[in-house]
């Protein structure tokens, strides 16, 4: 028997939620899914494999709190099917210029000449699905096509997927970081199963005062797939760590959001050099004049 326990909250709640449930039940094979709602809210769908709906609802409450940060808890017990299967069939190979994301259980099926990276979808912080990560792979295919970097940051790493790109193509260190010690522990894992860990360095690190971001500045490129109200917030201390001449590709925000960002840049002198959309989120791609 499977039962599907889910919380639905905004980003930063959902996150925290995911964080929790990851932490207390991951080792024991608890799935944690977290995934965008078409409404701009975020699911946070965790599978037990054994437990009552009641007994695991109180479970969470106990560990949540009562209110588990004012998110809408559901318990079911889903039909007698293989989920998993179900799961990773929807979850097929998705392609980003020269890249494919894609699962262990499409590990056999990825053609020839693609820079393919594995991240499975039992894992948390997601699967490199969504619009803004693909968005991120397809304009940083451009840019590798055309210049060599030599010190790249991805900041806020997640699941480690754009860090993995960048190792895999350029063949030189990457220092991956995020503000979640969970997020840094799936992304270093993550970039051994893609056999770049040797090359993809992660830290736990809040905005870019850590040690490691400072010592390794300046960077050539960035790539920053977090929120526009962090990234608003970190431009006057990030701007100084770009080379001149150096790039920023920053997503995570909403169309609506892109001039607020622009300009938080373009006050630390950092210009605009192009913006997309995909599946209507924004990427950014700035740079520092030479």
């Amino acid at each position: 028997m499977t039962v599907k326990a889910t919380l639905t909250a905004a980003f930063p709640e959902a996150r925290r939620i995911s964080n929790f449930v990851e932490r207390d039940w991951g080792e024991s094979g608890v799935v944690v899914s977290l995934d965008e709602r078409a409404d701009g809210l975020w699911s946070v769908d965790t599978y037990f494999e054994a437990g009552e709906p009641e007994e695991i609802a109180s479970k969470l409450r106990d560990r949540l709190g009562a209110d588990a940060f004012c998110a809408p808890l559901s318990v079911e017990i889903l039909p007698e099917t293989d989920w998993v299967a179900a799961g990773l069939q929807a979850l097929k190979p998705v392609s980003a210029g020269r890249f494919i994301i894609h699962g262990s259980h499409d590990r056999a099926n990825i053609p020839a000449g693609r820079v393919a990276i594995e991240i499975d979808a039992a894992q948390a912080f997601g699967t490199g699905h969504h619009g803004t990560t693909v968005g991120c792979l397809i304009v940083l295919d451009r840019l590798l096509r055309a210049q060599k970097f030599e010190n790249p940051l991805d900041l806020g790493t997640g699941s480690g997927v754009l860090a993995i790109a960048l190792a895999k193509v350029l063949r030189t260190p990457v220092l991956a970081t995020d503000i979640d010690p969970v997020a840094v522990r799936v992304a270093a894992q993550n970039a051994a199963l893609n056999r770049v860990g040797h090359l993809v360095r992660t830290e736990v690190a809040a905005g870019v005062r850590h040690k490691a971001i400072r010592e390794s500045a300046p960077f050539d490129l960035v790539v920053a797939n977090i929120l526009a109200k962090p990234l608003v917030r970190l431009a006057p201390r990030l701007a100084p760590l770009i080379a001149p001449g150096g790039l920023l590709v920053l997503s995570g925000l909403l169309p609506r959001q892109r001039e607020r960002v622009v300009a938080a840049y373009g006050s630390q002198g950092i210009r605009l050099r192009g913006a997309r959309l995909f599946d209507g989120w924004a990427v950014l791609l700035l740079q520092r004049p030479s």
